[in-house]
């Protein structure tokens, strides 16, 4: 996408629709989901929603990738006990969608496997099915945790908050 039309769909595109389309029932079940899972394995999860960047930003040059590790680092995803933290990041004027993985996890984890997760969200947000393709997100980054990072019979304190944050 060039910088012109990221410009244009930050200014215009449907970011605007962002409680329309993450209302407060959806935000509860993808905390739950969340909390569901983080039950069974030492990571933590957190899910990140933006409806769009700033003007100034993307004529600087900031796109979703970069603007998902800004969010990583902002929201300290990266400072959990077991190097264990996943940030989910949508950027909704853009369509984008970015998983970031923090450095326990990304040493076990192919990134392919969080690109496959990624294209099957947005195949669902394509669909107008927001509320499938969250849960399905969250429950197949849960899938990777529970395999490389099983909670080995031990509470684990929950770091980061699991209702998702909308900036």
């Amino acid at each position: 996408m060039t910088r012109m039309r990221r410009l244009l769909a930050n200014l215009f595109g449907g970011w605007f629709q962002l409680p329309r389309r993450f209302p407060a029932a959806l935000l509860d079940d993808m905390a739950t989901a969340v909390a569901a899972g983080e039950s069974t394995h030492r990571g933590e999860i957190c899910f990140a929603i933006e409806s769009r960047l700033s003007p100034l930003a993307v004529l600087d040059g900031l796109d979703a990738a970069a603007r998902a590790q800004q969010v990583f680092a902002q929201l300290r995803v990266w400072d959990t006990e077991c190097n264990s933290g996943v940030l989910f990041y949508v950027l909704m004027a853009e369509h984008r969608i970015e998983i970031v993985a923090d450095r326990g996890i990304a040493a076990k984890v192919a990134a392919g496997e969080w690109d496959a997760i990624c294209a099957h969200m947005r195949e669902c947000y394509a669909r107008g099915e927001w509320r499938n393709g969250s849960v399905a997100g969250i429950a197949a980054a849960n899938v990777l945790l529970q395999r490389h990072f099983p909670d080995g019979g031990e509470r684990h304190p929950d770091e980061l908050r699991d209702r998702p944050i909308l900036l």
